[in-house]
């Protein structure tokens, strides 16, 4: 007699699954850096996907040294604006703030995410030192509103690490980037793996078929099909959070790790498609190429920090012999 197997439906890898509290993720670990200060992340906007034609660098692929076609998504990546630095100081509570300090160059879009003075004093950064110091990050912004395609000016407020090297190394470089604006290529260069966080694109409430995958129920069930067969047993006397049930499915802040970077242009035009993206437009500033597909919807601000499972072959700069810029509109 065949042994009976009912494998559960939908993985509890992420739970609860509730909508995200913020759209703008925060970043809550950050890897070990290298010997020289760099900065450990980045920010964009996802305007969609293409695919290239590029000689495939995997060693172990059977299409290795070929010609490959491949997915890629295309972010812009505008500069972003530094306007202030925090030192951390590691406590039995967590981190700590232990000195803060802004620079008096503000951009004026500022003050619609918090109140700012827009003439302030000339930062003191000969008081910033590096005593009891275990943690260095920068405060940047985005700039939305130099991007054409996304539809808003209010700027997104985050903290980047500053990684590698020691504190007092980390705290000088973190000082010469006050008030300056960095590119992309301050954080990584092509070829390197990234890790990927976001919102995932969301889906409202959905019924328990959709949001786990259970399985139809037979046509003898009485009236009901979409449904589960048990909400679980009598003991314990309450529905336990493992049974699949409707609910909220999508926007839920989301990370895939180990993310190849193809390529790292300043020509929108090597990549714009006829017609711009779809939802989107044309790209006008500078744009990443990451190798597959990455959760958001367009427009959305996706954020990129160094790989802390750093898992994969080692790439100088992919060979990319051909980027689609065919119509995305189904013509």
């Amino acid at each position: 007699m065949g042994k009976k197997h009912n494998p559960r439906r939908g993985s509890m890898a992420h739970y609860p699954r509730k909508r995200t509290k913020r759209e703008t993720p925060i970043v809550k670990h950050w890897p070990e850096g290298g010997s020289e200060p760099k900065l450990q992340g980045f920010a964009g906007y996802k305007a969609g996907m293409t695919h290239v034609f590029m000689i495939d660098y995997r060693p172990t692929s059977t299409t290795s040294g070929q010609e490959v076609m491949a997915p890629v998504t295309v972010v812009e990546v505008p500069p972003m604006k530094v306007v202030g630095m925090r030192l951390y100081e590691e406590t039995t509570y967590g981190l700590t703030t232990l000195k803060e300090v802004w620079t008096d160059k503000l951009d004026k879009e500022l003050l619609r995410t918090l109140p700012v003075p827009l003439k302030g004093k000339k930062p003191d950064l000969k008081s910033i030192t590096d005593d009891g110091v275990d943690e260095v990050r920068v405060i940047v912004h985005s700039k939305p509103f130099d991007v054409k395609s996304v539809p808003k000016k209010k700027p997104e407020i985050m903290e980047m690490n500053i990684g590698g090297g020691t504190i007092k190394e980390r705290v000088e470089y973190a000082k010469g980037l006050i008030g300056k604006d960095v590119d992309f290529n301050e954080f990584q260069v092509e070829g390197a793996m990234v890790d990927i966080i976001s919102t995932s694109k969301g889906k409202g409430f959905q019924g328990l078929n959709k949001r786990f995958g259970v399985k139809l129920l037979t046509h003898k069930n009485s009236k009901h099909r979409r449904m589960i067969g048990t909400q679980g047993p009598w003991h314990p006397a309450w529905i336990m959070a493992t049974v699949p049930n409707s609910g909220q499915m999508g926007y839920h802040k989301r990370t895939e790790f180990n993310k190849r970077i193809l390529k790292v242009g300043k020509d929108p035009s090597e990549i714009n498609p006829k017609g711009g993206f779809l939802h989107y437009g044309d790209v006008t500033n500078n744009y990443v190429l990451i190798h597959g597909s990455i959760p958001g919807v367009t427009k959305r601000l996706i954020r990129f920090r160094d790989a802390v499972r750093r898992k994969g072959v080692e790439v100088k700069v992919p060979e990319i012999t051909y980027v689609s810029t065919s119509s995305k509109q189904g013509k």
